[in-house]
């Protein structure tokens, strides 16, 4: 399959530039409004889906991606809230660290698993370098994101 060029290095990198400045504008904007922090975080994280839609891509063919990141960051988050339960900063930092390595190779294992299941259905999910940056990006926000909101807003679990 030939490379679409609105999938390649460049547009990838110019799409990531963009959504991580207004990622961060947005979140500096609401990082101490606790309850919204984690809402915000899932809606922004419909925002890398936009260069993937304008590129001619279909959400679906960045699935095993976006699940990849959901699972990958949203686990990562309930390593970090532990780790900086027990030891501040240091034991979210190291949370992270380790919940990070864990993490990365269940949601590899789901990401192969959908990506196998994707190509058996006929789904293209070839990767290129803006579905998959932008899948993941898309996948980590949503998934730390509900980890977030469950964790403030039904644990009610404060730092």
């Amino acid at each position: 399959m030939v490379e679409n060029k609105n999938q390649g290095f460049i547009p990838a990198l110019t799409s990531l530039i963009i959504v991580s400045l207004i990622l961060v504008s947005v979140v500096s904007f609401v990082i101490y409004q606790v309850r919204l922090i984690g809402p915000v975080l899932i809606l922004l994280g419909l925002l890398p889906l936009i260069p993937l839609k304008l590129s001619g891509r279909t959400i679906k063919s960045a699935g095993a991606d976006i699940v990849f990141g959901a699972i990958d960051t949203g686990i990562l988050g309930v390593a970090a809230l532990i780790g900086a339960s027990f030891a501040g900063v240091l034991g979210a930092i190291v949370g992270g660290a380790v919940g990070d390595s864990i993490t990365d190779g269940f949601a590899g294992l789901v990401e192969g698993k959908i990506a196998s299941t994707l190509r058996k259905h006929g789904i293209e999910e070839a990767r290129t370098p803006l579905s998959s940056s932008m899948g993941k990006m898309s996948g980590c926000l949503i998934g730390v994101g509900i980890t977030l909101t469950i964790a403030w807003t039904i644990l009610n679990i404060s730092i």
